[in-house]
């Protein structure tokens, strides 16, 4: 049975800065509180440290760092006949984002000891250099979908 409604996606604006669309979905999933300007200051340091360490533009290492986190498969629980199996499915160019974001941000706050700018900054710096937590997440996800492949025809798409 479908939805009685579709859920209609927010037109976003890009960025004041680099009038770009991911730094501004990085900003937004970072903001916490609804305390944007901390979250832009953030963002735009971390952007600076990551583009002085690796010496390119501030947004071509971010699409490049997300470019190496984004998952091409993910795995989606379904109850078969009494248990709860992991069905790998195709990932969405949405879903990709989303994830790689989610992905990133957490790796960001688990470490400790320096101020986030730094964190995310490094976190970047390691996702362009297709090493770090965030990447290490994809591998991981794309090692249980291998592991699952024989449950792939249960997909419903």
């Amino acid at each position: 049975m479908p939805r009685s409604r579709l859920n209609l996606k927010r037109e976003l604006t890009p960025d004041h800065k680099y009038g770009s669309l991911l730094v501004a979905r990085l900003i937004n999933k970072l903001m916490l509180n609804g305390k944007k300007t901390v979250a832009e200051q953030i963002v735009y340091d971390a952007l600076q440290i990551a583009a002085k360490k690796v010496g390119k533009d501030p947004v071509q290492v971010l699409e490049d760092a997300f470019a190496n986190i984004y998952p091409a498969v993910q795995l989606k629980g379904r109850r078969i006949g009494g248990a709860n199996l992991q069905i790998p499915t195709e990932v969405s160019s949405e879903r990709k984002v989303v994830l790689a974001m989610q992905w990133l941000i957490k790796a960001t706050r688990a470490k400790k000891g320096k101020p986030m700018a730094e964190r995310l900054g490094q976190e970047l710096i390691d996702a362009y250099n297709n090493t770090g937590e965030a990447v290490k997440k994809k591998e991981e996800t794309h090692r249980m979908a291998e592991a699952n492949r024989a449950f792939a025809h249960y997909a419903r798409f």
